[in-house]
């Protein structure tokens, strides 16, 4: 609610009649207003007056003639939010030579289809277990899975070790996901080698800039945010 207050303010201030003609490209006026902004692009929103930036991870709007900087998700009236596409459009532009970075053969590898999907989750965050569910019900993806346990979830990483210790990773995978081993009844892997791969891993998701679960990056083109099922039936029906 406060984004669409915010976005609502500032297309009022921003009016001709209310505030003063530029005398800076927008560029300038961003340097000028905010000299301690680092940004790797700017550009003309599809409102008049606005102008979307972006950092690595993150989408800003900048209306030069007030000075005002925002961050916040713009949202259409049938749902669509604009920022997040926009930034899943510039992770995936910035991936597609990272993922080449990526050993697969340090993931867990589950299912032989012909889409290849790489995945970053954590066996304790219900949106990853969601996606997982999804995933676990078709048979033409093959999914490379990297772990990244989040510090909020103390349980996790002990999962993860167990996972990765397991002789059936995949079966210790779908134990995991399914909450099976949720009253913590499984041994924690003390082997070095496993902690090291998961240092692997989450050193991974550091490379690929994510730091939230879960992520998805398909068939090499394009990145997906969180459990967005809608989004993940449409990119692998499109790929057929």
């Amino acid at each position: 609610m406060r984004t669409i207050l915010t976005l609502l303010l500032i297309c009022m201030l921003a009016c001709p009649s209310c505030t003063p003609k530029l005398t800076q490209t927008p560029e300038e006026s961003l340097k000028r207003d905010f000299p301690r902004i680092k940004y790797d692009s700017l550009r003309p929103f599809d409102i008049k007056g606005i102008y979307e930036g972006n950092t690595e991870n993150e989408i800003f709007y900048y209306v030069p003639e007030m000075g005002y900087l925002f961050i916040g998700e713009i949202i259409t009236k049938d749902g669509r939010s604009l920022t997040r596409e926009r930034l899943q459009e510039i992770i995936s532009q910035r991936l597609r030579e990272k993922i080449k970075e990526i050993p697969l053969d340090k993931a867990v590898s589950i299912g032989t289809g012909k889409h290849r999907v790489i995945e970053i989750t954590d066996p304790d965050c219900p949106y990853c277990r969601k996606v997982s569910e999804f995933f676990s019900q078709r048979t033409d993806v093959t999914r490379y899975v990297f772990f990244n346990p989040l510090p909020f979830h103390p349980k996790a990483e002990g999962k993860v070790l167990y996972i990765l210790c397991a002789a059936d990773r995949v079966k210790a995978y779908e134990e995991a996901m399914t909450g099976r081993l949720d009253e913590g009844d499984f041994k924690i892997c003390e082997d070095a080698k496993i902690k090291e791969l998961l240092e692997t891993h989450k050193n991974i998701a550091n490379l690929m800039g994510i730091s939230g679960t879960p992520f998805f990056f398909i068939d090499g083109k394009t990145a997906v945010f969180g459990a967005d099922i809608p989004k993940l039936e449409k990119l692998l029906q499109e790929r057929q």
